[in-house]
């Protein structure tokens, strides 16, 4: 991406908000464009807010965010972001799917921040194009479009394309295309004024595995945490994941009991109970499609266990996930 404009005025950032979009993935965006501007003492960057109808659009806090303008005054040099948010399919017509379809057929970079890869990906934008998305939505990405091939950066900006991973994320990927059309200077200029310690270079990933989620460091533990993960789509059996970390069963009971609280067994119907919430939450799949990528053999099995945990019926969850609890459960992962 290049930000000279030959003259005709600071480069322009156009970002499409969708239903409930990021309000944090939005303003840290914003703020880092106008630290760049700060650095360069001069206007390099502008910025206006679109969105599909009416004139403003809600946050995910419940503010109302003004628009600037509408779908098709985008003008050659502008780079398009898709803002993304809690519910991925929120805002995703087929009227903003056709404009995503259009403003790339123009050759206008095109991205988007927080879970807005889903919306790229489901315009056909991102085949064969490595993308990321927020962690708590990386199951079902994976399940829906599997022909994308789903990374675990923070940010990924090839072939004129972006995405990122949520959260403060958008910084990241700021600095990093400020780095490269500005150079280096300019982004340590603007991670410095907004106080910006990058804590990714520590962290390295954004996906946390099961025992990083349950804070355990034993690692006999970990292994069969690991293991559990791996093979969820075909559960091993209590004594086959002793085996493979090289323990008898006893003594994995012991460990999960001591450092989980709870069996082997009961751990992992309630770790792919959680996977199938999710993916009942934020995807279209059928209970039985979920039931078989959470690894039960039948979607009887999988809504009597479902019930155990969650006191209701897989089906009865799909039909109230549009219901403020369940938006909360999604966007903080705990059960409600």
């Amino acid at each position: 991406m290049h930000f000279d404009r030959g003259g005709q005025g600071p480069a322009r950032f156009v970002f499409l908000l969708l239903d409930n979009f990021s309000h944090l993935s939005l303003t840290t965006a914003l703020e880092a464009l106008r630290q760049a501007n700060k650095v360069l003492k001069f206007q390099q960057f502008s910025w206006a807010l679109c969105g599909e109808g009416g004139v403003s659009k809600q946050s995910s806090l419940g503010f109302s965010a003004a628009l600037d303008m509408g779908l098709e005054d985008l003008r050659p040099g502008d780079t398009l972001v898709v803002v993304g948010g809690v519910e991925v399919d929120a805002g995703s017509t087929d009227a903003v799917l056709a404009y995503l379809r259009r403003m790339a057929r123009r050759g206008l970079p095109v991205g988007g921040l927080c879970t807005a890869a889903h919306t790229l990906a489901k315009a056909g934008l991102m085949v064969d194009r490595r993308a990321t998305i927020h962690w708590e939505n990386s199951e079902s990405f994976a399940e829906i479009f599997d022909t994308v091939p789903l990374c675990d950066e923070f940010y990924v900006l090839e072939d004129g394309y972006f995405t990122t991973a949520g959260g403060t994320t958008a910084i990241d990927l700021m600095l990093a295309l400020f780095t490269r059309a500005l150079g280096g200077e300019v982004a340590t200029g603007v991670a410095a004024n907004m106080n910006y310690t990058n804590i990714h270079a520590i962290q390295r990933e954004t996906r946390m595995t099961a025992a990083e989620r349950e804070s355990v460091r034993h690692p006999v533990v970990v292994k069969a945490l690991n293991v559990m993960e791996r093979e969820i789509e075909m559960p091993p059996t209590p004594s086959e994941i002793a085996e493979e970390v090289g323990i008898s069963t006893r003594q994995l009971e012991r460990l999960f009991k001591h450092h989980l609280g709870r069996s082997p067994k009961r751990y992992y119907n309630e770790f792919r109970v959680q996977k199938a919430y999710r993916l009942i939450l934020q995807t279209d799949l059928t209970v039985i499609e979920i039931a078989m990528a959470c690894g039960f053999s039948s979607a009887s099995h999988f809504s009597k266990v479902f019930r155990q945990i969650h006191n209701c019926s897989p089906l009865s969850l799909r039909r109230e996930r549009g219901a403020e609890g369940h938006v909360l459960a999604q966007m903080t992962g705990y059960r409600v």
